[in-house]
């Protein structure tokens, strides 16, 4: 018989065991190995079958032996002691404290909202990277103690779960999730029932919302969940699958995260006395609509005008960008956006103000990004590469400037030590320090270091061996034909691994690109490699199926198939065992479109050596001695012949230095492998943690962001006040701001660097003042065309008004040898902007 309804009982644990259930609940057990360590030994058998799932364990567990464990003295200590220990992380000060302890000026709560969470496997809100950063970033956000509340859904089938059909294609499966069984709380009222958020949606309905809570360590996870029953049928499934769905449903789930997020924050800090963000991190463009709403707060409770609320929003606003092409942009045609935003989504917001925000080149569409960007006063992408390719892509926005000055900077992601570092290489080398210390790495011999490295290897191999036999079960195998699984890979060879999703850029079968030339790779009598694959495709896109099955095809054949796999299902909780164990992390995306990539940072605080494509993090990371760079075909427009080139690269560089490094060896040591591996460790290790990355975000982006928005807010938003009126004004006056004329003097007949430059402008202000502006001397090297290049600029002084006209000069010193130029431009200036591009306003002599 079928169940007509399932939902999950949790277990009734003894007084002595009470403990377990917070130890449990709060995520913090996920990178903490003690409590880890706990679960499994009050059950092993029952933890694995709960897929080392704390909640699901205590529900496997039975009274029987809850009872045998409530007797056990060394039990029922280890419990308390390690409760204990939680509850001192949760509440002693950290690095955070400390700072506003020694004059900081900090935040007090800041929101991070993102469309997905990777924080464990058992909370299956992620599909990759993305998701996986968010969570990496609330965890390290914990453990330095930043006040951080993250906004996303709660999914009720997560991403899908992935399995292959016999010929290998892709098929997807989308579990039912019950909350009640997940690591979640139900944010409730003093009288128990369920806080609820509204958010008004099309033809006059109204869409609520339950509140799911997640400890993640000392940050709380706010999930929104539609499916209840006060919802119209189709609005309980707004948030049923991540990313599932057609436009009309996106738009609905990015209404809910931005619109609802913001309520949901609000409702939380009311419920619970948490102190309220002052600012607001938009983690991609998903959730954007979060600075409407907050828009709509500030014209509802403190009566100000659009503009001055815009003002408002954007100074206390942070928008990062993971987006490196145009096309992973999220983008509505107008009239979707015209439907979903009637009077009683955002009371008082007028729609005409709502598109321009959104507005791009294709007038019929809106666009997210462009949203983001002009709804926060600081931006950035994920790495230094990163920030250059934002600051083109969106160079439209600031017309006029050159792609450098555009205002988007950039924050290279990290990754969570903790939770992706093998306990072998913590305990050989030392806690990595709150503040990214590499810990020893000197004092450790060579072969101790081998030694590591073929530990992990031998258990990435036993557990490669288990899902591969799991795998073909699936596909329709039988037991008696599947002994051939129990000798697949060799713990003695040469591992490489490439596992992500499966876009396009990133080019999955580029090492099948010569597939003669990888089998003879994989079966070198002398230097064999083994190969594993992973990675899911969007279940809309047949193209990334393809992709898979060309390289399931290629595993499934026997003459190969014990030196490379595909192994499905690719998860957080497969990804580990690959970090840990893989000699070699492959990447080989199409550059410069991958935004970071931190597969391969996970990798090397193992000791693995990256073989990349330099993109993204590896692009400014790469040294020469923590792996290898494969040459890029830049300037080849053929994608075809690029993709030659570059697998040819990849084919050379495995069988001419990675494998050699590898086998080459003195008394049964790698030696040149295993500096390789010293050097990763010693260097990498501090570079790629998510604790220097939320340390950068406090200091650089968090910090100025606060200060910015108390400028704006304090006396009555007096400084909101006066930043729309001086918009008002530069609007209104910036068409008819000229420059009139501009002339240098003072150098000598045969100038030479140094030699200082007198630049004059006079400047029809158009009834601006001299400090509405800063005019500027911009000198540099030019080109044939006259195009300025290697600038320096120089603030021009206002010496005074002749005939209606301002007159202004600087003495500039002359910056380069070679052909030089000069120009002048007037930029808008006013203290509480922050920078004079931010507005996207320029006027150019000539």
């Amino acid at each position: 018989m079928r169940a007509l309804r399932r939902f999950t009982v949790r277990a009734q644990l003894p007084e002595q065991l009470a403990p377990l259930q917070k130890l449990a609940t709060n995520l913090r057990w996920s990178w903490h190995p003690p409590t880890q360590d706990l679960f499994a030994r009050l059950d092993h058998d029952a933890w694995e079958r709960a897929g080392r799932d704390p909640v699901r364990l205590l529900g496997e567990i039975s009274t029987t032996r809850l009872a045998e464990l409530a007797a056990d003295a060394e039990t029922v200590v280890t419990v308390r002691e390690l409760a204990d220990e939680l509850d001192a992380y949760l509440t002693e000060p950290r690095w955070y404290q400390l700072a506003v302890e020694d004059g900081q000026d900090l935040p007090a709560a800041v929101g991070y909202f993102s469309m997905e969470f990777g924080v464990s496997e058992v909370l299956p809100n992620y599909s990759g990277g993305l998701g996986v950063l968010a969570g990496d970033h609330l965890k390290a956000a914990s453990d330095l103690g930043v006040p951080l509340i993250g906004v996303g859904l709660l999914y009720r089938s997560g991403y899908f779960r992935q399995s292959l059909s016999l010929d290998g294609w892709q098929l997807e499966h989308y579990p039912v999730l019950d909350p009640q069984g997940l690591p979640l709380q139900l944010l409730t009222d003093e009288s128990g029932e369920p806080v609820l958020v509204e958010v008004g949606m099309p033809e006059g309905r109204t869409l609520s919302v339950r509140i799911w809570q997640a400890a993640v360590g000392r940050v709380p996870l706010l999930l929104l969940d539609s499916e209840i029953e006060a919802n119209d049928p189709d609005l309980r499934g707004v948030t049923d699958r991540l990313y599932g769905g057609d436009q009309d449903h996106r738009i609905k789930q990015e209404l809910l995260i931005g619109v609802g997020g913001v309520r949901a924050v609000r409702a939380f800090c009311a419920t619970t006395g948490h102190p309220a963000p002052a600012i607001f991190h938009t983690n991609e463009g998903h959730a954007g609509y979060l600075g409407l709403e907050r828009i709509r707060e500030l014209l509802d409770t403190e009566g100000l005008g659009f503009d001055e609320a815009v003002a408002a929003v954007r100074a206390g606003t942070v928008f990062t960008t993971h987006t490196p092409v145009p096309a992973g942009i999220d983008r509505f045609p107008i009239d979707l956006v015209r439907r979903h935003f009637s009077e009683s989504v955002l009371p008082g917001v007028a729609l005409d103000r709502i598109l321009s925000l959104g507005a791009e080149e294709d007038p019929d569409m809106f666009n997210m990004a462009h949203m983001g960007l002009r709804l926060a006063q600081r931006a950035n992408g994920v790495s230094k590469l990163h920030g250059i390719v934002s600051r083109g892509m969106f160079s439209t926005i600031w017309s006029g400037f050159d792609v450098d000055e555009v205002p988007i900077g950039s924050v290279t992601n990290g990754v969570h030590g903790h939770t992706w570092e093998a306990r072998e290489v913590t305990d050989l080398l030392g806690e990595p320090g709150p503040t990214g210390e590499a810990g020893r790495t000197d004092d450790i011999s060579d072969a101790t270091l081998w030694g590591l490295r073929a530990t992990l290897r031998a258990r990435l191999v036993e557990e490669v061996r288990r899902r591969v036999r799991a795998a073909w079960l699936e596909r329709g195998a039988s037991a008696p034909e599947l002994g051939w699984t129990d000798h697949v890979f060799d713990p003695e060879v040469l591992t490489v691994g490439f596992a992500r999703r499966v876009p396009t850029y990133k080019r999955l079968t580029l090492m099948l690109r010569d597939p003669d030339r990888l089998r003879d790779l994989l079966l070198d009598p002398h230097r064999p490699v083994q190969l594993i694959v992973a990675g899911k495709s969007h279940p809309a896109d047949d193209g990334g199926k393809a992709l898979i099955q060309q390289i399931v095809r290629f595993a499934d054949d026997p003459a190969v198939r014990h030196r490379i796999v595909f192994l499905p299902d690719y998860d957080m909780s497969m990804a580990r065992y690959l970090y840990w164990g893989c000699d070699v992390w492959l990447n080989n995306p199409l550059r410069p479109l991958e935004a970071c990539g931190t597969s391969g940072m996970k990798s090397a605080l193992n000791g693995g050596l990256n073989l990349s494509i330099r993109d993204g993090w590896w692009d400014e990371l790469y040294d020469g001695a923590n792996g290898w760079a494969i040459p890029t075909a830049d300037g080849i427009e053929d994608p075809v012949r690029r993709d030659d080139l570059e697998a040819n690269a990849l084919y050379e560089l495995l069988g001419t230095q990675v494998g050699p490094a590898f086998y080459d060896r003195t008394e049964g040591v790698p030696q040149r492998w295993v500096e390789l591996v010293r050097h990763t460790l010693s260097t990498l290790r501090p570079q790629v943690q998510a604790s220097r990355m939320v340390r950068e975000y406090v200091e650089d982006w968090y910090a100025p962001a606060a200060l910015a928005a108390r400028e704006v807010t304090a006396d009555s938003f007096a400084g909101a006040k006066a930043l729309a009126g001086y918009r008002a004004r530069l609007n209104a006056a910036w068409p008819r701001v000229q420059i009139a004329g501009v002339d240098a003097s003072g150098l000598p007949d045969t100038p030479v660097v140094g030699a200082p430059m007198t630049v004059r402008a006079a400047v029809a202000l158009a009834g601006l003042a001299p400090e509405d502006v800063v005019v500027e001397a911009v000198v540099g090297r030019v080109d044939e065309a006259d195009e300025l290049d290697s600038t320096m600029t120089a603030v021009m002084k206002h010496v005074g008004n002749v005939d209606g006209l301002d007159r202004f000069e600087a003495v500039v010193p002359l910056p380069h040898a070679g052909l030089t130029g000069y120009t002048v431009r007037v930029l808008p200036a006013h203290p509480l902007l922050a920078s004079s591009a931010e507005l996207g306003k320029v006027v150019l002599a000539g």
